[in-house]
């Protein structure tokens, strides 16, 4: 019989099993570390591309070209130092405004024009590269709170802006390797970096995430930097100031209390105008455009000039865009045309002895309101050299394209003097519903809007000196006809006492209102009344938003209670000007 043979089983010990265990996690832990671990990035970016980069706002924003020494930069980017400076295609010339000066310059020319006075040059301001326009730095510069400084090495061109806040820091890390005081594409080693730092450099830190601070290298260059190798230093002030004297306007007592004067084809017998107490400025329809070509039209009467400052009234001639949004394309889109109209109104001014224009500009297509707003800032700087008001006409912000669209309200304001709001038209002259020309709610809700955009002591309030008659008439088909006409202050009395009607106060309008039906024509008659009371409320609406004054529309509607109710009380806090 065989002998039967059985194996003994192996004994491993506890310290072997345990030593494989830490040995298996050791391995996982290096490959997830190999795997994970962010080691520095040896690729090279370049932070700038092209020459002469310019750097603004904390990075590349094109390129500048220098030619026969003189900078120039692309016209696209001075126009993110100024949106409204245009290149006039007419007159080949970059246009640009300030708030004292408007400065033309042709190309192809060694002149530009500030005020239209000729400035000599050694080079040209305008440069032309592939079809692209560039501007002499230096000529412009100095009109804005900007100045500039050409790095070395990399012959970048650093912006600074008036109030700009500059963190200077320094590199610190004697012991680092190289590759941790590298500049970093991002906030991380395994970027690409863009310079390499040394101990004790000076950087100018312009902002920071996570553990990384983004920092600037004295030649341009900027990238993030580890937080440990960065310390922080003082906070230095950037300062560019141009002053620009304050602009002295004719002195007028007390708020402004405007009533224009409407002209149509001659002016009125200024001995038939009665007296109106509390008004301190007339402003008569006299100039209207006339042409494409920018030709103005006149009825400017000396004798009513004369008139008026006998009794210590200032004039602002209005000047009118005659409402014909072809003709204002026309004569707007030019720089030369601008410049022509601008001329002939300071000719007006000087000719009659006037303190200032009035602007009514209306029913333009809302393309072409940047064109207006372009006028206003080439004619600010000639009215502010000769001492003149500026003031300009506007309506409520609405849904109108032609007639309220089109207005850069807030553009406007920082141009001119006074902006005038023709607060009313709620309903009107075709509204196919019956109601107040302004009522007082429509007023102070969009008087409130308004003055998100236009500061107050720049704003009168447009007040109304008429109302609207309307009539509904039953038709054959049942249907109601509206229809309406315009009426003065007098004669809406003269109709209400005619058809002996009861005027009842209406709180939805905050105005006196009268109806009445007559049988006869089978036609009901509705009028919201501007009188004593409504005028007061719009009085005290300027004094409640602290407003330059009033205007009112027009001298002719008024009857002799018109002027003691818009009267400002003494103790009124309107801003004076």
């Amino acid at each position: 019989m065989a002998e039967l043979k059985t194996n003994e089983s192996k004994y491993i010990s506890k310290k072997v099993i345990l030593a494989g265990v830490i040995f298996s996690a050791f391995l996982i832990a290096s490959s997830i570390y190999f795997l994970l671990y962010p080691f520095a990035s040896k690729e090279k970016a370049e932070y700038f591309k092209g020459e002469y980069p310019i750097i603004y706002n904390g990075e590349q924003t094109g390129n500048a070209l220098i030619h026969q020494n003189t900078v120039y930069v692309p016209l696209d980017f001075l126009k993110k130092l100024d949106e409204s400076i245009v290149f006039d295609g007419n007159s080949n010339s970059v246009i640009f405004t300030t708030a004292d000066k408007v400065v033309q310059m042709p190309t192809d020319s060694l002149t530009y024009f500030i005020n239209e006075k000729s400035v000599k040059l050694q080079m040209t301001p305008i440069h032309s590269k592939n079809g692209k326009l560039y501007v002499a730095l230096d000529p412009v510069i100095s009109y804005y709170p900007h100045k500039y400084k050409i790095l070395k090495e990399t012959k970048a061109i650093l912006f600074q802006t008036d109030g700009e806040k500059m963190r200077q820091g320094k590199v610190t890390g004697e012991d680092v390797h190289q590759e941790e005081l590298r500049l970093r594409s991002g906030p991380g080693l395994d970027y690409p970096y863009t310079a390499q730092t040394a101990n004790g450099e000076r950087l100018y830190i312009e902002s920071e995430k996570d553990d990384y601070y983004f920092v600037r290298k004295d030649n341009g260059v900027a990238g993030y930097l580890h937080k440990d190798f960065t310390i922080p230093g003082k906070t230095e002030k950037i300062s560019v100031t141009r002053k620009i004297p304050p602009k002295k306007l004719p002195d007028l007592a007390g708020p402004i209390h405007l009533t224009w004067e409407a002209v149509y084809s001659k002016n009125p017998d200024t001995e038939k105008i009665p007296e109106m107490p509390g008004v301190n400025v007339v402003s008569p329809t006299w100039f209207h455009l006339n042409a494409a070509d920018g030709e103005i039209k006149s009825l400017a009467s000396a004798e009513y000039s004369k008139w008026a400052r006998a009794k210590g009234f200032h004039v602002w001639g209005l000047f009118t865009n005659a409402f014909d949004p072809e003709m204002t394309h026309d004569a707007f889109k030019n720089f030369e045309t601008r410049k022509k109209m601008i001329r002939q109104l300071l000719h007006y001014c000087n000719m009659y002895e006037l303190q200032g224009i009035n602007l009514d500009i209306e029913n333009v297509t809302p393309e072409d309101g940047p064109l207006v707003t372009q006028f206003v800032r080439e004619a600010s700087p000639y009215f502010r050299e000769a001492g003149l008001v500026l003031s300009l006409d506007v309506t409520f912000q609405s849904e109108s394209a032609n007639w309220s669209k089109f207005y850069e309200r807030e553009k406007l304001a920082q141009s001119v003097d006074y902006i005038a709001v023709m607060a009313y038209d709620e309903h009107w002259a075709s509204s196919p519903i019956a109601g107040s020309v302004s009522s007082l709610p429509w007023v102070e809700k969009n008087l409130a809007n308004l003055l998100k955009v236009v500061p107050k002591e720049k704003l009168i309030l447009g007040v109304p000196l008429y109302t609207r008659l309307w009539s509904e008439k039953e038709a054959e088909d049942g249907a109601i006809e509206v229809s309406s006409k315009a009426l003065s202050m007098a004669k809406a009395k003269e109709w209400v006492n005619d058809n002996k009607v009861v005027v009842k106060y209406d709180p939805e309008s905050g105005q006196n209102y009268a109806e009445h039906y007559d049988q006869k024509d089978k036609t009901n008659f509705k009028i919201w009344l501007e009188d004593d009371l409504s005028l007061k409320k719009r009085t005290e609406l300027a004094k409640k938003y602290d407003l330059a004054g009033i205007a009112t529309w027009s001298r002719f509607f008024a009857d002799s209670s018109a002027w003691t109710a818009l009267t400002f009380a003494d103790e009124q806090n309107v801003t004076k000007k």
